[in-house]
């Protein structure tokens, strides 16, 4: 069984936000066979301008270094945060920036899986939902379920970071195992699909 490369984003710019920290328990708890890179430089990507874009073919250098990075990906991993009961604008951004068709729709038939923490009590599934929305114009390949709703998120991790949960460290394992499925079932049509 091959490894799957699987590139985490956390839809937040805090550095320490529940959502980073999310995804790297990810890592820690993914199957054998899956590698989950948490990506770091979310930041570098600037809000979304076409004039930049026409300016630089393939976009400014954080949205290129993004892009690469999703394209030598098996999967992508989204946690986001829940801003005014919507995904962050941040985060929409980057969307925006990678469902462009040039220089490559790098979103395009890619297997996804959306998550989220909050502090509240509803766990991102208003942002979730929206998330899942903009994605599905991007035709990329979301995993409907399982699905995971960090709830009381403060109370989830410990001071170091660490999420120390049982039950929501065995729904995320449960969530990153039922992902990898996913990108090989993905990867299996595709094969079949280019067949002549």
């Amino acid at each position: 069984m091959h490894s799957i490369q699987v590139l985490a984003i956390a839809g937040s710019l805090r550095r320490n936000s529940y959502n980073r920290r999310l995804i790297e328990a990810a890592a820690r708890v993914a199957p054998a066979h899956m590698q989950v890179h948490v990506y770091a430089d979310l930041a570098h990507v600037p809000l979304f301008d076409e004039d930049v874009e026409h300016a630089t073919p393939g976009g400014p250098e954080g949205v290129r270094r993004l892009r690469g990075a999703i394209a030598g990906a098996d999967g992508v991993l989204i946690a986001t945060p829940e801003y005014n009961q919507s995904l962050p604008g941040v985060l929409k951004n980057t969307i925006d920036w990678l469902s462009r068709p040039a220089p490559q729709e790098v979103l395009l038939r890619k297997p996804i899986a959306v998550l989220g923490a909050s502090p509240g009590r509803w766990g991102t599934r208003l942002a979730q939902a929206a998330l899942r929305q903009v994605l599905a114009a991007t035709e990329s390949l979301v995993m409907p379920a399982p699905m995971l709703f960090v709830r009381d998120a403060a109370q989830q991790f410990d001071a170091d970071g660490n999420l120390h949960d049982r039950a929501t460290l065995e729904s995320l394992r449960a969530l990153l195992s039922a992902f990898a499925r996913w990108i090989e079932q993905a990867s299996a049509v595709a094969h079949l699909e280019a067949r002549p």
